[in-house]
């Protein structure tokens, strides 16, 4: 199990899918099947059209509200972006920040996400920061160099105020959206070895209490084995989030709930 001093934190990425009355649906669904489980950390992340509605569903319940992606301005001439200031002003208290979709579709270079990350935490939004190599650098022997980047570049400047509301969560991009999942013995050795580079770089302490989500199509029938291991501190959930059921299995797996 992670550290008693981590609490688990499991959060929904929907991606682009959803309109209005489905987002709504899922969460009216999702709130009493997750309802009392306080031990750990529950976000979903829609789509910005459903942000507002989402929110009002999820008043009253112990489920918090995230985006999906923010930009490193307040405000101004930026057509098609978003800030964290509006985010939070519809009722986010997360977003997610350099998912493998947006490095890899939006060529989203690391100095890009290291701004983006720095401007959301002096917002004061949460994040869940994503890295992860593909099969091609994991298979040619460079997953441990790309990681390394990752964090290095990424979270570069970040200070202990910074951390304390940052996650990062692990996608094995060959993992996402294929159905295909990391062993659990695969998850904790990418896991240990990223939380040694924070360890390395930015200090023991902040690397002890930094949360570290598995990304990489976790489900309701592998989430128990991962989240056994020492440093898998919670998830990230893609395709399964976007099911009450299915998402609700995973939260409770983490919390140590027989499903």
């Amino acid at each position: 199990m992670s550290s008693t001093s981590r609490t688990p934190l499991i959060a929904g990425n929907w991606k682009m899918n959803l309109h209005t009355a489905e987002a709504v649906a899922l969460v009216e669904a999702l709130k009493p099947a997750v309802a009392g489980l306080d031990s750990v950390e529950v976000v979903v992340c829609p789509t910005f059209t459903t942000l507002y509605p989402v929110a009002q569903a999820l008043k009253g319940s112990n489920i918090a509200l995230g985006a999906q992606n923010a930009y490193t301005k307040a405000n101004g001439a930026y057509t098609g972006e978003i800030a964290p200031q509006m985010l939070q002003d519809v009722g986010c208290t997360w977003t997610i920040i350099g998912h493998s979709e947006r490095r890899q579709y939006f060529n989203e270079s690391d100095a890009l996400l290291n701004e983006k990350l720095h401007f959301a935490r002096k917002a004061g939004l949460k994040v869940m920061f994503c890295i992860g190599e593909t099969l091609e650098e994991r298979e040619g022997g460079t997953m441990n160099a790309v990681l390394t980047r990752q964090v290095v570049e990424g979270l570069k400047g970040l200070d202990a105020a910074g951390f304390a509301g940052t996650a990062i969560a692990y996608e094995p991009v060959w993992a996402i959206g294929t159905g295909v999942t990391a062993t659990s013995q695969q998850a904790e050795d990418a896991h240990a070895f990223v939380r040694k580079l924070v360890t390395d770089h930015f200090g023991a302490t902040i690397a002890d209490a930094l949360r570290i989500q598995y990304g990489g199509s976790a489900k309701p029938d592998n989430a128990a084995e991962l989240i056994a291991n020492p440093n898998v501190d919670g998830f990230l959930v893609g395709g399964a989030a976007l099911k009450a059921d299915s998402f609700a299995a995973i939260v409770k797996a983490a919390a140590g709930v027989a499903v």
